[in-house]
């Protein structure tokens, strides 16, 4: 028939194809796929992941996981694959945690989802909003913005994102503080991991891009260590697997993310993969290199960290970025 879609065949089966992995020349079904993606997870799990065959702690209670959920396709595949991992043993448990930054029309019907895949997978669930940790609806702060730039000059010129990404990180601190989690678990995937990485580097930060997660063999005291079992893999595999595999996902964006340094660098990374398959995962094999090396140069990663003399938690400066922010925004209001 003129015009049709050739649909080409899965390099395993002979079913058809959903992905192309330009970077491995393999087209995978849906079947297929997901046996890769399970297969690269439990592999970086084994190996981020110091689990003892009984995990169980001395007083008797399990090792506690939170996994940091949004109602997205990376959380999603995040908590569904790790409950099949390691979900039915019994010496550890599985935390699925919400942030609400309060956003309207985005964060309420994802954090549905969430709940509704939780629950499905039989976890519990817990949620934190900005306005139970004294920062106010990320609505509101958005507002307040202009008047906060214009008093202080290290908030002129900052996006919406920069005080949500610090917020967001002290959220799942206290979240993880509140569930007694030994590990932290994030749906970082390969395209987020090179995005991370590009912008640390444009910026000379290489302290920064050492201190990306995982923090396995790095553990920062005070902090509870990070996973991301899903570094390797790419977003749009992600994407392919959990509409095929029919998880509960929210597709809309936040509505105050244009304009973010990491939409540059998305695009650039996209370029770059477009241009050299494999690039993504040639930033991620640099940043683990520069690691080992920086590691072997510097062991001690908290010789530069200090606690808030605000509110105790882990920072490079005196008064850590949150409690300055959050003294903008009761300046502003």
């Amino acid at each position: 028939m003129t015009g049709a879609i050739e649909v080409q065949t899965c390099s395993r089966c002979r079913s058809d194809a959903i992905v192309f992995q330009e970077y491995s020349g393999q087209h995978l079904c849906g079947r297929h796929l997901s046996s890769s993606i399970r297969k690269r997870t439990s592999r970086e799990l084994r190996a981020q992941l110091d689990l003892p065959k009984n995990a169980t702690k001395d007083d008797g209670s399990p090792f506690i996981i939170l996994i940091a959920v949004s109602g997205g396709k990376d959380s999603a595949v995040l908590l569904s694959m790790m409950a099949d991992i390691i979900g039915g043993r019994r010496d550890v448990e599985l935390v699925a945690g919400c942030v609400d930054e309060g956003i309207d029309g985005y964060r309420a019907p994802s954090m549905e989802f969430a709940r509704e895949l939780a629950e499905s997978l039989s976890l519990r669930f817990e949620t934190l909003s900005y306005e139970e940790m004294g920062y106010g609806r990320m609505d509101e702060v958005v507002k307040l913005m202009p008047a906060m730039g214009e008093s202080h000059v290290e908030a002129k010129g900052l996006m919406p994102c920069s005080y949500c990404g610090v917020f967001r990180r002290q959220g799942l601190n206290a979240l993880a503080e509140r569930v007694g989690a030994d590990v932290m678990a994030l749906g970082h995937n390969l395209d987020d991991m090179a995005q991370s990485i590009l912008m640390n580097l444009q910026k000379g930060e290489i302290e920064r891009s050492v201190r990306l997660a995982p923090h396995t063999h790095s553990k920062i005291d005070g902090l509870v260590p990070r996973i991301v079992p899903l570094r390797w893999i790419p977003e749009q595999e992600i994407h392919a697997h959990a509409l095929f595999a029919g998880l509960p996902i929210h597709h809309g964006d936040c509505p105050h993310a244009p304009g973010a340094m990491r939409q540059q660098s998305r695009s650039v990374v996209a370029s770059l993969e477009s241009l050299t398959p494999g690039a993504r995962h040639g930033l991620l094999h640099s940043l683990d290199r520069i690691r080992e090396m920086h590691l072997m140069a510097n062991p001690d990663l908290t010789q530069d960290v200090k606690n808030c003399k605000e509110c105790g938690e882990i920072t490079s400066r005196e008064i850590c970025q949150s409690c300055t922010m959050r003294k903008w925004l009761s300046e502003a209001s």
